[in-house]
């Protein structure tokens, strides 16, 4: 199969999802009526379908169908931060940036959030709080909140940015084993009483105070490694 028809498919697919409006979660046509449209074989078709799987644009569910991907194209470590070997460092520059972006991100939400997405955030912090309580890993509600956060401020490029955000919430629970997920609840809380009541400068303190808790309790925690014990 020729690299460059598959290429062309993928392309065409593509343009064909942005003429039609698919949004994200949409469901496409069949494998088979795709490739009637594009008049190629099986092959072709599966293998432009995979390479835009892989790209995150597309989703295969089994049994269901073709979907576009709520990973909007981004890639998982568009960056490369999983190859860094100082870990703690990361943890820290990424909350770093973190705290250049998401106040203003969180003072935007309170601006622009509808009631539908207030709600959502409030869902995903009690799925948070559910995870918590029953000690299990909060780390994917988390990213969700995050995530819900950075949608409510309305601007195009932030989706773009999401998987930083994340990479920095999956390395601050690893850092502190948990040790912030109590504080946590109550930051998240914070941070949505602001945004319900539409107050900026309330939803930018309560996120700086959020992030800020996180980096202190990753700087403590690299400080004790590199104490030495003088009971030895």
């Amino acid at each position: 199969m020729a690299a460059s028809l598959v290429e062309s498919v993928v392309d065409g697919l593509i343009a064909y999802i942005k003429d039609n409006h698919y949004n994200v979660g949409s469901k496409l046509p069949t494998e088979a009526e795709l490739k009637t449209y594009f008049s190629v074989g099986n092959g072709t078709i599966r293998e432009a379908i995979r390479m835009l799987v892989s790209r995150n644009i597309l989703e295969v569910r089994q049994g269901s169908g073709i979907y576009v991907s709520e990973k909007r194209g981004i890639p998982e470590d568009p960056l490369g931060l999983d190859m860094l070997e100082d870990k703690e460092t990361l943890g820290v520059d990424l909350l770093d940036i973190r705290l250049m972006l998401e106040p203003e991100l969180a003072a935007r939400a309170a601006l622009y959030r509808t009631e539908e997405e207030l709600a959502a955030l409030r869902q995903s912090a009690e799925q948070i709080k559910a995870c918590v309580l029953d000690q299990k890993s909060h780390s994917q509600a988390d990213t969700k909140f995050h995530t819900l956060l950075a949608q409510c401020s309305r601007n195009s490029v932030v989706d773009r940015l999401v998987p930083v955000i994340n990479s920095a919430i999956y390395a601050v629970i690893n850092l502190t084993q948990n040790s912030c997920a109590i504080d946590t609840i109550r930051e998240h809380d914070a941070i949505l009483d602001a945004i319900e009541c539409k107050d900026p400068t309330g939803a930018r303190v309560a996120m700086i105070a959020h992030l800020s808790s996180n980096r202190q309790m990753i700087r403590k925690i690299h400080a004790r490694k590199n104490t030495p014990d003088d009971t030895l």
